[in-house]
């Protein structure tokens, strides 16, 4: 979501676009080969010079898999911000960002927010067009709870092959919403029970945003939990031979819901500190996940 330059109506140059030629070169370097988008991303320059690099290697095309958002509409003049999930709105978004891509296809489309307004047969009727006319490959959601992806998959006969949440070791609400049952603590918790088991038992790829924590356990500590935890995770990284980033990418890994994380940086070298986790299984001890989440928490489980 950073490339591209600022999120405002100015264009973009040859300096963003070598920007993002380091970025897929880092990637396809560290084994990683996804490349996660959005329409909105700094509106739409994001995906755009991601096509000039496209179109400027060709054959990189068939080496990647693309996955972009739609959903969410920015505040403007004319309206405030607001999710936007009406089947012509879909179709519209996927056109533009095909266009802005510089590719016939979408390998996967999540829509990206929750729409209060959202009919879902007519959800579900855009998502059949754009899979029959091969716009399309396969479909997904962002930021919805497992209730939310089994009222619309019940109007949908494709399936939805993915869920984006916010997930890390500085997130750890998805974790912790199972573990407080029972507990005084668990009213706390708003992450929507079940939400993972749903995932799971539905073959519903749980995909992290933010896994690395802005940095916060590899060199950008704000509390007293985050200096702990990044104390343990510096120690662990070097045990194993590895970076901080992969022992916490690491931690999402390690547990069964196999989390895939989607790393948002843009720096080329933060990009490669990650390879490890891309290449390696997760090299976590059960003692050690639980030493790592509750030096984050700051609080002994209860």
């Amino acid at each position: 979501m950073g490339l591209g330059g600022p999120w405002d109506a100015s264009g973009y140059g040859a300096e963003e676009i070598a920007a993002a030629e380091a970025l897929v070169e880092a990637a396809l370097d560290s084994g990683i080969t996804c490349f996660d988008h959005a329409n909105i991303y700094s509106q739409g320059k994001a995906e755009a010079v991601f096509g000039e690099v496209l179109a400027r290697s060709p054959e990189l095309r068939g080496r990647i898999e693309i996955q972009t958002k739609c959903g969410i509409r920015l505040a403007s003049d004319e309206a405030p911000g607001l999710y936007d999930l009406r089947g012509s709105s879909v179709v519209q978004r996927v056109e533009e960002s095909l266009e802005r891509l510089r590719t016939d296809v979408i390998d996967t489309l999540l829509l990206h927010r929750p729409d209060a307004l959202a009919d879902p047969d007519d959800v579900a009727a855009a998502l059949t067009s754009l899979h029959r006319d091969g716009l399309v490959r396969a479909f997904g959601v962002s930021n919805m709870s497992g209730e939310q992806i089994a009222h619309l998959q019940a109007h949908l006969e494709l399936p939805l092959v993915a869920n984006q949440l916010e997930m890390s070791l500085h997130r750890r609400d998805w974790v912790e919403a199972g573990v407080l049952v029972n507990t005084p603590d668990a009213a706390a918790v708003g992450f929507p029970l079940g939400t993972i088991e749903y995932c799971v038992a539905n073959d519903i790829v749980l995909q992290a945003w933010g896994p690395l924590a802005k940095g916060r356990y590899s060199g950008r500590a704000e509390t007293e939990a985050d200096r702990a935890a990044s104390a343990l995770v510096a120690s662990l990284a070097e045990a194993k031979g590895t970076t901080a980033e992969t022992i916490v990418l690491w931690w999402l890994q390690r547990h069964p819901a196999r989390i895939a994380p989607v790393i948002g940086t843009t720096n080329p070298a933060r990009i490669r500190s990650c390879r490890d986790a891309a290449g390696r299984a997760p090299e976590l001890t059960h003692e050690e996940w639980y030493e790592l989440w509750v030096a984050a928490r700051g609080a002994p489980l209860p």
